[in-house]
């Protein structure tokens, strides 16, 4: 089976689905496999539920013309996306980063499209599979695309520039992020800078964290960079109030122009700040991008403000590690709240780090004085502090009921296995 013909049955019925749950009738449905699971195993039932076609790898032991064979579905998948890629003469903006490229996704994608035809990947759908299912989600009237791209090893971000061909890009940041998987901050910042790497050698442009030095040195020999940052850039903002919602002042336009945003975190200025600069790149209004990005109100457990009763919840539990815990709960301290909760979910993905980041972590929470500290799971176990500790989100969420509290205002934040959110039920 040749690529320009899959992509000529693709044109027929426009539709990719890898889950036979979310199967619609016309899709064609990719059998892919993985540690847990084997798409080979559903074709017939694929069929069954109104596939137009059935690309799989294994013989699936009876005969259809709809089953079209190949030597490794995921393969396939990724070479038509790069296929139906290369259609596009339009800016294809690639986001990745350690923190806040989810959200930074969003905020580019509300900004730009108030403007443009603008497609982008939904939810966190941001890895080998998600990333050529976002790609051949773009229709023919897109002006422009925003792709994530998540990685937890060398090498995988430049595996999905060779299908995703990025014109423009963003490194939001490189913290302490899968250092089971880069092995140090410095294999965090070669594996971000992949995205950079392509860049520099497609005369590509990169919005640039201003503020952020190794962003500077890592983007150089970069054709094209748009800096964005609290000073000394094309586009410079600072923060104007951070209670509740941060607000963020623009400090170079014509006009001063307050940003009131719906997040929580001045952890969120940078993200803010690069939906302001793509948004000035492409030659949008200012009141426009102030529109879009205060109409943006997270809903995906990330940045998120709660209100429930007598208490306030900010709830962050989409993802953590010790870059974003340590600027969550140095935020956290430092507004002027009182009776202050933590519930505090493990991070995952560390390595042989592991234990010593938990570690610090607790040394930095012992700095401040807190109502409670809960702590939930992972490496907690093995480290030595004065908080109550539980080893399951479930557990922690029983003891809450058990012992409610008024008047008061909790952080809830872990690594997404942790499952954090559970908790928010009952607070």
């Amino acid at each position: 089976m040749q690529i320009d013909e899959l992509y000529q049955l693709f044109l027929q019925y426009p539709s990719v689905q890898t889950d036979t749950r979310k199967l619609q009738s016309g899709d064609i449905f990719f059998a892919l496999k993985g540690p847990n699971f084997n798409g080979n195993l559903f074709a017939k039932q694929a069929l069954e539920s109104g596939a137009a076609y059935v690309v799989a790898d294994e013989a699936p032991g009876f005969e259809d013309k709809r089953i079209m064979l190949t030597d490794d579905a995921l393969t396939t998948l990724q070479q038509l996306a790069g296929y139906h890629r290369r259609r596009f003469s339009i800016p294809f903006i690639a986001i990745t980063g350690s923190n806040g490229k989810t959200t930074t996704k969003e905020l580019v994608h509300a900004v730009l499209s108030s403007t443009y035809k603008t497609y982008t990947t939904r939810g966190n759908l941001n890895n080998h599979i998600g990333i050529p299912l976002t790609i051949l989600s773009v229709k023919s009237d897109a002006e422009i695309a925003i792709i994530e791209m998540g990685a937890n090893h060398l090498k995988e971000i430049e595996g999905y520039c060779k299908y995703t061909e990025p014109t423009h890009g963003i490194i939001t940041n490189c913290g302490k992020a899968h250092l089971e998987g880069f092995g140090s901050m410095e294999g965090v910042r070669k594996a971000k800078g992949e995205l950079y790497d392509y860049l520099k050698r497609h005369d590509g442009t990169a919005f640039v964290m201003q503020d952020y030095d190794y962003l500077n040195t890592m983007s150089k020999g970069i054709p094209h960079i748009f800096t964005y940052g609290t000073s000394g850039a094309a586009v410079t903002g600072n923060i104007y109030k951070t209670d509740p919602f941060l607000e963020v002042a623009l400090t170079n336009g014509k006009e001063k122009t307050i940003i009131r945003s719906g997040l929580v975190g001045d952890y969120n200025l940078p993200n803010i700040l690069a939906a302001v600069a793509t948004g000035r790149y492409f030659n949008i209004n200012d009141n426009i991008i102030k529109a879009a990005i205060e109409a943006y109100h997270p809903s995906n457990s990330r940045s998120q403000l709660i209100e429930k009763g007598s208490n306030t919840i900010i709830l962050d539990a989409y993802n953590a590690n010790p870059s974003s815990m340590k600027a969550a709960v140095e935020n956290f301290a430092a507004m002027p709240k009182s009776n202050k909760i933590l519930v505090l979910g493990a991070m995952m993905e560390l390595g042989k780090e592991s234990v010593k980041e938990h570690e610090a972590l607790i040394e930095l929470l012992n700095r401040y004085l807190w109502k409670e500290v809960i702590l939930v799971g992972g490496d907690f176990a093995f480290t030595t502090h004065p908080f109550r500790f539980f080893n399951t989100a479930g557990e922690a969420k029983e003891w809450l009921q058990q012992h409610p509290a008024a008047n008061s205002v909790y952080l809830v934040k872990g690594s997404r296995s942790t499952q954090m959110e559970i908790i928010v039920d009952i607070l």
